[in-house]
């Protein structure tokens, strides 16, 4: 419960829309008991009228009419209304979480697979609905309702008001407790399974390839139906229970309707009440113990919205590992770079840089090597803080990166990495992330910079063309190339790029790395790469092993 009060104030905003579709709910179901209540009344004064019993008519005729009307109206009212609060909080909570999970990334447990994080950010959400959509205003309305009917008997039929009272909280409140705590374990196993089959799905479709090629598909299958039955099992089980509680919420039900009925005949009989009036009590009574029905369903999946809750409060709240100077100082526009003594190793394993020294002039242009796993990606992520080492300290013209405001440093900082994404967007909107105020011409130069200029003019629609999701529609190369362009058209004063020739053939690597030095002209560049660079070059040449950097030529 505790993950659901920190929740709370992201429902503030959307207080008075929750609040009118719990009134409107409150509407519909008063309207509809009362709609069965005088229904009953109606029905039963018009056989009686058939065999000379005198009732006046047209009242509760036109009563029901009436609830007729308002029953629709405030059905269709608290559906738009509900949705509307309901899919717009949902989508708060999303923009919430993505602001709440930035600063955190990348996150310290490092044990959090993808699949999972995309559960988190869909189905957990999702599942929050529940607590109010399905559970709160059901089980309020079931409140007033009980009560009313509960006041009503006592005045009419006091001997049956105290065992409707009784049934009418069982329904309510007993019995969904005793539901909520035998499902809570169940919720949360399911969640937990639910989450499992979801990632197991995503691997697949992102190992496809591999998964095909070395004949693991089986494998991956027999895999895959484990998990879904475990899941399956789980969600039998929890609707094998949800149904058990229905069911005695309908035993109570009978038992309440049985009694008004049994002492209703004997007030029949001894004249203290009509026969049209007790059959609008039991119909009102069988009104009442609609929205038992709903709260029933709601808290068999409560223990999974709990169990939701508690995932996103875990990840929101999760330490942040990079944090801002409480009195930054502004980023050099210019100046040295400077790595002083850096050790650096990722939780739980070896460092992988040991007392790491290095200096980059303003301008200067340096490519590292290695072997695969050396360390250069990270020591490219310390220079953007995605890291803090463990000793030493990075410095721009003196001034420690950790003295800077992330956002500065990155506007100062460009990099392109192993995995920079591509968006389902067009080719122009994939660009303008790096300049919004980018001109056409802008654009072209970075990607006739990145040798993609004339892939992208002989498409149908040049710049505006859709590209696919991660560059689908795209070659290897193309998409990568398409990355790099992202990165040139950046203003940042230094760049960083990691393995930027991949998956390009040799004659366009060799012009590439030809063309970086008039493209990156008077920007200092960090270049980590696998590939030869041709003999002249104007990058400063070092290779990273053993957890240091030395020149190429000169003795480990």
């Amino acid at each position: 419960m505790k993950s659901l009060l920190f929740f709370a104030p992201l429902f503030k905003p959307h207080a008075r829309r929750l609040a009118l579709a719990l009134l409107l709910s409150l509407i519909t179901l008063a309207a509809g008991t009362a709609l069965l209540g005088v229904s009953g009344w109606f029905l039963t004064a018009t056989a009686l009228t058939a065999l000379g019993v005198s009732f006046n008519l047209f009242a509760p005729s036109a009563m029901v009419r009436g609830f007729s009307f308002i029953r629709i109206l405030s059905r269709y009212f608290e559906k738009l209304v509900g949705h509307n609060a309901t899919l717009t909080l949902l989508s708060d909570l999303r923009r919430w979480l993505f602001a709440a999970l930035f600063p955190r990334l990348p996150l310290a447990d490092r044990s959090l697979r993808h699949g999972d994080l995309v559960t988190r950010m869909t189905a957990d959400i999702d599942a929050l609905d529940t607590i109010f959509l399905l559970a709160i205003g059901p089980f309020l309305a079931a409140l007033v309702l009980g009560g009313a009917v509960s006041a009503v008997l006592f005045a009419i039929l006091p001997h049956a008001a105290w065992i409707y009272l009784g049934a009418i909280a069982t329904s309510v409140l007993v019995i969904p407790a005793v539901l909520a705590s035998v499902t809570k374990a169940l919720g949360r196993d399911a969640v937990e399974a639910a989450a499992t089959l979801r990632a197991h799905v995503l691997d697949a479709i992102a190992g496809h390839d591999d998964l095909v090629a070395f004949g693991q598909t089986g494998f991956v299958a027999a895999r895959f139906d484990a998990a879904s039955n475990a899941l399956a099992r789980l969600r039998n089980r929890q609707g094998l229970t949800t149904t058990i509680a229905a069911g005695a919420v309908q035993a109570v039900t009978g038992l309440a309707l049985l009694t008004i009925v049994f002492v209703g005949l004997s007030a029949v009989e001894a004249g203290t009440m009509d026969g049209p009036v007790l059959a609008g009590l039991v119909f009102a009574a069988l009104g009442s113990f609609e929205a038992t029905a709903v709260i029933v369903r709601s808290i068999g999946k409560l223990g999974a919205s709990l169990a939701s809750a508690e995932r996103l409060h875990q990840i929101a709240t999760a330490p942040i590992a990079i944090s801002d100077p409480a009195r930054p100082v502004a980023c050099p526009a210019a100046g040295a770079i400077a790595f002083d003594a850096i050790t650096f190793a990722y939780p739980n394993a070896e460092p992988m840089l040991c007392n790491l020294s290095l200096t980059v002039a303003p301008g200067e242009h340096v490519a590292i090597s290695g072997p695969s796993g050396v360390g250069k990606s990270s020591l490219l992520h310390l220079m953007l803080r995605l890291h803090d080492p463990q000793a030493g300290a990075i410095q721009i013209d003196g001034i420690d990166i950790r003295d800077i405001a992330q956002t500065d440093l990155h506007a100062h900082v460009a990099l392109l990495s192993q995995d920079s994404p591509i968006f389902l967007d067009t080719v122009r909107n994939n660009l303008l992330i790096a300049r919004p105020e980018a001109t056409d011409a802008d654009l072209y130069a970075a990607l006739g910079t990145a040798r993609l200029e004339t892939t992208i003019r002989a498409l149908p629609k040049g710049l505006d063309t859709i590209v696919g999701e991660t560059g689908a529609t795209l070659s290897a190369g193309q998409a990568r190339r398409l990355c790099l362009a992202r990165t040139l058209l950046a203003p940042a004063s230094i760049v960083l790029l990691d393995e930027p020739t991949a998956g390009l053939d040799r004659e366009t690597e060799l012009a590439l790395f030809a063309d970086f030095p008039d493209a990156l002209a008077g920007r200092t560049v960090l270049l980590a790469t696998h590939a030869s660079l041709p003999e002249a070059t104007p990058f400063k040449k070092l290779v990273l092993t053993g957890g240091r950097l030395r020149e190429i030529g000169q003795p480990q």
